[in-house]
Parts: C-alpha cells; structure tokens; sequence
C-alpha cells in the first residue's frame, strides 16, 4: 500500500456533482504504522512502570484490579465494535458505512482480547471471594475468621452454579467461542461481498443484505445475553451481594459509547487522507456525533435511573453498593465521573458546530474514552475492602497502577486494532450507500 493517493486533489471538493471514488481504498499505511509505533512505546514504557510497582505495598493487587480494568475497556471496544457492526446492519443506513471497516477491526480484536482474559482467570481468587472461598466449607471458615459477613457468606453459596472457579472458566470459554464464531463469519462476508462477481447489481445488495441482517439479528439478541453473563462473571461479581437487573444494559450502552467515540476519532484522524478525505463528508460526520449523544444520554438516563430507584427504596442489601463509592473521598470521583463521563460530552455536543468540527471532535472523542476509563475504575475499585483508604499516594504508590496498567493494555490492544485496520480496504465497495455518500453536501 502506498501514501501516494495521500494529495489534495479534486476528489474531495466537487460541489455541483457527484465526487470522484478515489482510486485506492487502502488504508493509510504509513500514517497508521507511525500512530502504531507511538502506542507500542507508549505501552512498553506504561509496563516497565508497572511491573515497579510489585516492589511496593499493595502493589500487586492494584496490579491486577488494574488489569481488569484495562481488560474490560478493551473488551468494550472489541466486543462493542462487533455488536455496533451487528447494529449496522440491521438498522441500514449510510451513516455505519464509513465506521463499517473501522467497526470490523475491532471486532478482529477479540481473538487477542480472548487471550488477555487469561491471567484474570488464573489469579481469579485474587479478585473474587467465591474464587478465594470456592465451596460451602471455605466459605464457612471465611465467614468464622472474619473474612466474610454472613451475608457474603450465604449469597456465595446460593450463587455458587454460576459463580465458581470451574463454571468461570466455562462460562469464559463459551462466551469468547461464540462471539469469535460471529465475528469471523461477518467479516469473511464483508470480504466475499465485495468479490461477489455480481457487485453493483439489486440483486446482489438485496442478497448480502438479507445474508447480514439474518445473522446479525439474531446476534445481537445472543450478545447481550453473553455481554450480560461476562459483566456479571467479572465486574459484578467483586460484590457477590450486590444485585442489578440492569447491569448487562448498562455495560451494553457503556461500550456503544466507548465503541462511538473511537470509531470518530479514528475516521476524522483518516479523513487527512485518502481516500477517507473523500468518503468523510461534515454529514456522516454530524450524524455520528448525534448518535454520540443519544448514547450519552441513555447512558445518563440508565445510571441515574437505577441510583434514583435504589437510594429512594432505601433498602439495606441494596444501598452498601452505592455506601461505598461515596465514603471515604470516593464522593469525589463519583463527581468527577458524573463530569468526566456524562456531564462534559452531553453539554458539547449539544452544539451543531462542535459535531460538524473536525478538530474539536478529535479531543471530545479522544476524553469520552478517557472518562470511560475512569467510570471502568468507580466501579470497580470500591469492591474491596481497603479501596475507601485507596485515595492518596503517601505509602501507597500502587493505586498508580490503575494509571499505567490500563495504558499499557489499551496501548497493546491498539496497536493490534491498527494492524487489523490496514489488513482491509476502508470501504465496502458493494453497498448501494456507497453512492449516497459521493453525493454533494447540500448544507454547510
């Protein structure tokens, strides 16, 4: 592949005819291996830190919790990049054509998200009282020296079919097997669409349309069902009291939210080249925006919604949860999560002009998966029993992993979703969109 299409002709500024296809529809290759190679220094430089922090109090469990929490983001994004391609394609429209090959990218990713599941699998009984205490009799000696209320106690037994070191395992097994069934399947059609020597025909639109809608229906209805399951498994579950009806939901809207902001970020960093110079028009571009927002705004609702409905029953196994991100200065990120993740996006992109500004939407994009990051720690960082003396540094340098594990893990998981961006054209060339999109803007 070559930078060469990489010009400032005439292909992007036609404005009283059809726009021109550019001749090459390969990514970038050097743009994209120069933002590869920063993030591989970025994430070898973030582990060296990282692994200093074994020599200090504290530091390996903080070690670990961070690690979840890098994995679940990266999970987010890769699993989430899957259920919004699903999305596309049911829903139709052009404004997921120019996210198409970006969105298949980061579902590839879930063959390297599946190995990082790993090492929380393997140091599992560090995290999880049911892994620590994984039957009715540890779980009695726990409760006898101290190490667990009798709540905890009986809850982990009642939950123990689901909850267990072995059904863990399974239950991860079976949940990366189907996604990873589901994901090669769409992304070796999109490959085979564009080949189908019928291209460009009705015929050959209503058969791949009709082919991706069946799959992709059913899929969505099987990733929430799953996207549930592993939310509870790993995230959840470092309360084994706590109970949420809406906790799979809310990881859902959480990763189309982190999935968006991404998937804008990447597209308006390609738009400097050909050929998303072209296909990038301030239209899609405000679309995605507004659809940024209406994931901001259910995201508010479903997490407001659920802290309103639990603090006014004012039931005593429900409140602890929240108890426990707001003592001991925790009120205080749970303010600046309020901020970070809901409360800046929502205000910005109120604003038309700031959707329709290239610039502005790199940094706003590039902060909501910051503040998703920082929602990914209040949730789970108070579910131990030392997180509400966590807040400082003095004598306890650990709590820094949370900064620099998850930044070595993103790194690493960006620098494969790059690789896997190069590996295809940035456009699917058979979809009757695709016209649409070369059209001439009509408003400005």
């Amino acid at each position: 592949m070559s930078l060469g299409h990489e010009h400032h002709g005439d292909a992007g500024h036609h404005d009283h005819g059809p726009r021109v296809l550019p001749s090459s529809l390969a990514a970038p290759e050097e743009a994209i291996k120069a933002w590869r190679t920063r993030l591989l220094i970025v994430g070898a430089a973030a582990t060296l830190i990282s692994l200093a922090f074994l020599l200090v109090k504290g530091g390996p469990g903080h070690i670990l919790r961070a690690y979840l929490m890098g994995f679940m983001v990266s999970f987010g994004f890769a699993g989430g990049g899957l259920a919004m391609l699903m999305l596309q394609y049911v829903s139709g429209g052009k404004w997921g054509l120019v996210l198409r090959r970006p969105l298949e990218a980061m579902s590839r990713t879930l063959w390297l998200v599946a190995l990082m599941v790993i090492p929380v699998l393997v140091f599992m009984k560090h995290l999880y009282q049911w892994a620590a205490y994984p039957n009715a009799q540890a779980t009695l000696q726990a409760y006898r020296h101290g190490l667990m209320t009798q709540e905890q106690m009986l809850t982990a037994n009642a939950k123990h079919a689901m909850l267990s070191p072995v059904s863990a395992i399974v239950q991860t097994v079976i949940v990366f097997g189907i996604l990873l069934t589901i994901m090669t399947l769409l992304n070796r059609w999109s490959l085979q669409r564009d080949a189908d020597p019928h291209a460009g025909t009705q015929s050959s639109f209503d058969y791949w349309r009709i082919k991706f809608e069946n799959l992709s229906g059913i899929s969505i209805l099987i990733y929430v069902i799953l996207l549930t399951d592993l939310a509870i498994l790993l995230i959840k579950s470092l309360d084994v009291t706590w109970y949420s009806s809406i906790y799979g939901l809310q990881f859902l809207v959480g990763q189309g939210y982190q999935v968006l902001a991404l998937g804008i970020l990447i597209v308006i960093l390609l738009s400097r080249f050909q050929p998303m110079k072209t296909l990038l028009r301030v239209t899609e571009q405000h679309d995605l925006g507004k659809f940024a927002f209406a994931f901001t705004m259910l995201n508010i609702y479903l997490c407001f919604a659920e802290f309103l409905i639990i603090w006014s029953g004012n039931v005593p196994d429900e409140i602890p949860w929240y108890l426990a991100r707001i003592h001991g200065g925790w009120w205080v990120i749970c303010s600046l999560d309020f901020i970070f993740h809901w409360l800046i996006p929502f205000t910005l992109l109120l604003s038309r002009d700031l959707k329709r500004n290239k610039q502005k939407m790199i940094w706003l994009a590039s902060w909501m998966i910051f503040a998703r990051c920082v929602d990914m720690f209040w949730l789970i960082e108070p579910n131990f029993p030392d997180a509400a003396g966590n807040l400082h540094l003095s004598g306890n340098l650990g709590i820094l992993a949370y900064v620099t594990v998850p930044v070595a893990v993103l790194s690493i998981w960006g620098a494969y979703y790059l690789t896997e961006l190069m590996k295809r054209p940035l456009m699917n060339v058979n979809d009757p969109h695709l016209e649409e999109m070369l059209e001439p803007e009509h408003a400005h």
